[in-house]
């Protein structure tokens, strides 16, 4: 009898009976450096997501796989990593029978919708409720989050008493950017990165930068306050990620840090200690199998996360040690050949290996009005534009970075014998990851074009 009594007594402990099935909404911004939101220290202001951070979880460490849109859609989606789902260029496609979010939340009694930003394929292993709205500049017939359709499934699921699961993929910042006030940062007052070259085109192109955030920040607003007026705010868990990086240097197609981290504010009320924050490391590809955790499905054998579960209840204060991610060139605009990139990133260290160095590395900015402006600086003699654009242009074949101390990743300590140590450890276990991807390198690179989604049925 007391045997059966502890048994009943782990069961009903068990997440699936401590949590109702909350319903989840997951917006996500579209080319945002973390670092630049406001709520991270950044200059863009965002109110709306201070004050989600002050109800809710804010990870100091959140990463995914990929720092182009389209891979990292997937990954976010399925919780399996770029190479191994096939997803792994950008304008990408995932392989037959990969599932994602709504395959498993919606046999629970979910709908699950996303309004807004797809960019991924085929619709078939998506089988969102999709939505969208024309842009307010009437230039884009599609893709802008559709706020009506957002505010009628909320009426009908608070109506009919149905959990949802809703994705905003907002277009914000991406590039153009011609949405907000840039006149909210005036381009002579802002603080540019180390790794940036200060010109007048760069400043006026930075400052229309940070309107859009805002503007996204202001989706993260009206998004909740939907939310409110339907009275589902308080039964929803609400998660804020800022994607990858800007579209200047050293962030987006890159495997930097500012390429890689993300922003993930978290709120989920009678759950989540309010304005706390966390140290965790934590991966996009962790978001499926910590929502499926919390709504008490069982996990399949195919996902590579890990639901942090534990962490969003303050139970634990670690989850991952070791992070992973990549970069394909083939499938971007502008570049001229291939230049892989594949990295792992300890909680003190990220370690970098490019598969083509010595050859040119080139991504979309370099037809820019601000790259001409930088190259034009540096072929006047600036010594600093002239290193800067060397650097970003021809790659060792390893890099080795401080993230601690050195959270822009400009000091290479790669080949440097105090962490020789270091460097050969995060590189046998990058391998070691590789090999379980299925990814054999520059090998895997050539074979991007067949995983264009252009080219599926070719």
């Amino acid at each position: 009898m007391k045997t059966l009594q502890i048994i009943l007594w782990a069961v009903l402990c068990h997440p699936v009976f401590l949590l109702a099935k909350p319903n989840i909404v997951l917006i996500l911004a579209d080319d945002a450096t973390c670092r630049d939101l406001e709520v991270y220290g950044g200059q863009a202001k965002t109110p709306h997501l201070k004050a989600l951070a002050g109800e809710g979880l804010k990870f100091n460490h959140c990463f995914q796989a990929a720092a182009m849109c389209s891979p990292t859609r997937h990954n976010l989606y399925t919780g399996i990593y770029p190479v191994k789902s096939g997803a792994y260029p950008n304008h990408t496609y995932v392989k037959e029978g990969v599932k994602s979010l709504p395959h498993y939340l919606k046999p629970l009694g979910y709908r699950v919708a996303l309004s807004g930003k797809t960019h991924i394929a085929p619709r078939e292993a998506f089988p969102f409720e999709y939505s969208s709205a024309p842009s307010e500049d009437g230039k884009n017939a599609r893709g802008d989050i559709d706020f009506e359709a957002m505010e009628k499934l909320f009426q009908e699921c608070s109506r009919d008493g149905t959990p949802f699961c809703l994705i905003v993929g907002s277009k914000e910042p991406h590039t153009p950017y011609n949405r907000g006030n840039p006149a909210e940062y005036p381009p002579e007052s802002l603080k540019l990165r180390p790794f940036h070259i200060d010109t007048a085109e760069v400043r006026e192109e930075f400052s229309k930068y940070l309107a859009e955030i805002t503007v996204f920040d202001q989706q993260v607003g009206q998004t909740m306050r939907l939310l409110e007026e339907s009275g589902l705010k308080e039964e929803t868990l609400f998660i804020a990620l800022s994607e990858q990086g800007n579209g200047f240097l050293h962030a987006k197609w890159t495997c930097y840090e500012d390429g890689l981290k993300s922003a993930c504010i978290i709120r989920w009320p009678g759950k989540i200690e309010p304005g706390s924050v966390t140290d965790a490391i934590v991966e996009y590809v962790d978001v499926v199998p910590t929502l499926l955790d919390i709504v008490g499905a069982a996990l399949p054998g195919e996902l590579e996360g890990r639901s942090f579960l534990p962490v969003l209840l303050g139970r634990a204060n670690l989850h991952k040690t070791y992070v992973y991610g990549q970069h394909t060139t083939l499938g971007i605009q502008n570049n001229r050949g291939p230049f892989g990139i594949r990295t792992i990133r300890s909680p003190n260290f990220r370690y970098i290996l490019n598969l083509h160095p010595g050859d040119p590395f080139q991504c979309a900015v370099e037809k820019s009005e601000w790259f001409k402006s930088w190259k034009a600086k540096a072929e006047a003699g600036d010594r600093h534009a002239r290193d800067l654009l060397e650097r970003h242009t021809f790659r060792p074949a390893e890099e080795l970075y401080d993230v601690v101390n050195d959270p822009d990743n400009l000091v290479n300590l790669a080949g440097k014998e105090r962490y020789s140590g270091i460097q050969a450890a995060l590189r046998t276990r990058l391998k070691a990851w590789m090999r379980n991807q299925g990814d054999m390198g520059q090998e895997t690179e050539m074979m991007a074009p067949q995983r264009l989604a252009r080219n599926r049925d070719k």
